[in-house]
């Protein structure tokens, strides 16, 4: 199964979200202005009655220094004490103050400035007289003051000020209502504006969300699907994998019974006519020795040529099917395979394996042939790839199971490698170990050098009461003495006449094998 690694295409987003999302930032911006304009109008509203209002105070401020410049004025006259005269000398600089201030408010009113202007010509003659008639008095007495008092009208001059103060307040009223009006009316403005405004913001924000929650459904059902798929996905993967576990495990059975039944068939049927041929030949060149020397020399290098193809069949047999791990068990098998190992690896390659271990697998064929495969596929791979100068191979019993060791000095396999698809001999390691309910764990060597193969094997129980089986050998039948004496001139000639090859790699240096075994 391919997964694919490309980088996934960039969606845009749908153009009417877009545009929603645009149109909501523009209500917002506007409606931000439009808050900051009212405001500045608001403000500047509030200062024009604030404005007024101080007019109107400054205008009542200024019509009390006058009455109490007056009121000053009669207690000096009937007290005759300067300190009553204090409001009456301040009240020039004072009024002259207000003044100006009510000059600088009344700036935007024209008609309040004509009026200004007159209440001050007012002011400051009634101020004058007042100046005046202190005069007076200092010079001539209170007579003088009654006199002047009885000649002139001061309270026309009064009421003059009066009331041009008055109709001055009166217009400030006037201007105050005014201005409160615009005021309410651009508050009212405001207000409609502003809520029309965020009525049309909330619209829009309600679409937008209609729109985000329908993606978000969609994406969570997409999500949803995504995820069954996934686990579909998972469980088809982990299905197919169960299947070409059991499927790997299937074939490596299989393919150990057909090299079995091949391993028989040519010890058997090939070893007999192999055999009779090597008879026949021996037979002849009996008979043609002493009449046809040159027949008899062709039947000697043909009959060399038959022990090597039968030593060719013994290798192939030995290599579908060890015989020593059939007739001596598991552990006389992997100590030959060590040494032969040794032998052409020209590596050191040192055996441990435990005492008790050919009691724990002479029954158990499928152990005993997966831990033998495991070794030599371990061993073939340190020859090729590892360049190993010691190898160690230890098989012993751990707890309730079999461990076994495969452990080098070489440069080690790259993780990358063990996780490879191609690592067909790992794998078949792995699914070995996995066959026998077991598992197969591939670190690093001892010092963080080379690489460890350990293989832990459980042991299946055996039944309570049941003995294991006791094999019996069965006893191979004995030749006629002519067809011995045949036998063992054709399968051992003297040493001029054919040179031995090698022992087979899964056997150790032995003694040839003796007539009977041959004939079997």
């Amino acid at each position: 199964m391919y997964f694919t690694v490309e980088t996934a295409p960039h969606h845009r987003m749908p153009l009417y979200k877009t545009i929603l999302c645009v149109t909501c930032a523009l209500l917002l911006i506007v409606n931000g202005f439009s808050l900051f304009h009212n405001l500045q109008a608001l403000r500047g509203a509030q200062v024009l009655l604030s404005q007024t209002a101080r007019v109107a105070d400054r205008l009542q401020y200024l019509n009390v220094l006058v009455l109490d410049a007056e009121s000053s004025m009669r207690s000096y006259f009937l007290s005759d004490r300067d300190s009553y005269l204090g409001p009456t000398r301040t009240a020039l600089a004072d009024s002259e103050a207000e003044f100006r201030e009510l000059e600088k408010l009344l700036a935007d009113n024209p008609s309040q400035l004509k009026n200004l202007t007159q209440l001050h010509t007012l002011v400051r003659r009634r101020l004058s007289i007042m100046s005046q008639a202190i005069d007076v008095y200092r010079d001539g007495g209170l007579q003088e003051i009654v006199n002047i008092a009885k000649l002139s009208d001061d309270r026309a001059s009064m009421d003059e000020i009066r009331l041009q103060v008055v109709i001055m307040e009166q217009e400030q009223n006037e201007t105050l209502t005014t201005r409160s009006a615009m005021f309410y009316k651009e508050y009212q403005k405001a207000v409609w504006l502003g809520v029309s405004i965020n009525a049309l913001a909330i619209l829009v924000l309600v679409m937008f969300y209609q729109l985000v929650r329908r993606s978000f459904a969609h994406r969570a059902a997409v999500e949803h699907a995504l995820q069954s798929a996934n686990e579909n996905l998972e469980s088809t993967v982990q299905q197919r994998t169960e299947q070409l576990s059991v499927l790997s495990r299937h074939l490596i059975t299989i393919s150990e019974e057909e090299k079995a039944r091949l391993s028989r068939e040519l010890h058997d049927e090939l070893g007999a006519n192999l055999t009779s041929i090597s008879m026949d030949i021996a037979a002849v060149t009996q008979q043609l020795r002493s009449t046809h020397p040159e027949l008899a020399e062709q039947l000697k290098r043909a009959r060399g040529t038959l022990v090597e193809t039968v030593e060719m069949k013994r290798r192939i047999v030995e290599n579908l099917r060890p015989s020593l791990l059939d007739n001596l068990g598991l552990c006389a098998a992997i100590e030959s395979y060590c040494e032969e190992f040794s032998r052409l690896a020209q590596v050191r390659c040192d055996c441990n394996v435990a005492a008790d271990m050919e009691s724990l697998t002479r029954d158990a064929g499928d152990l005993s042939i997966a831990l033998f495969r495991i070794v030599q596929e371990s061993l073939t791979n340190i020859r090729k790839y590892a360049k190993a100068s010691r190898v160690t191979v230890t098989l012993n019993r751990s707890g309730d199971g079999l461990m076994l060791r495969i452990i080098d000095d070489g440069i080690g396999i790259a993780s990358d490698t063990i996780i490879k698809p191609m690592s067909h001999g790992l794998l078949g390691m792995r699914e070995r170990a996995l066959l026998l309910g077991g598992n197969l764990n591939i670190r690093r060597g001892r010092n963080e050098t080379g690489t460890c193969i350990e293989v832990a094997i459980p042991l299946r129980p055996q039944r309570d009461g049941a003995a294991p089986p006791v094999r019996v050998a069965t006893p191979m039948p004995t030749l006629p003495p002519a067809i011995s004496d045949v036998l063992n001139s054709v399968l051992h000639p003297v040493a001029d006449d054919q040179t031995p090859s090698s022992p087979p790699y899964s056997t150790r240096p032995h003694t040839p094998p003796s007539l009977s075994d041959q004939a079997r």
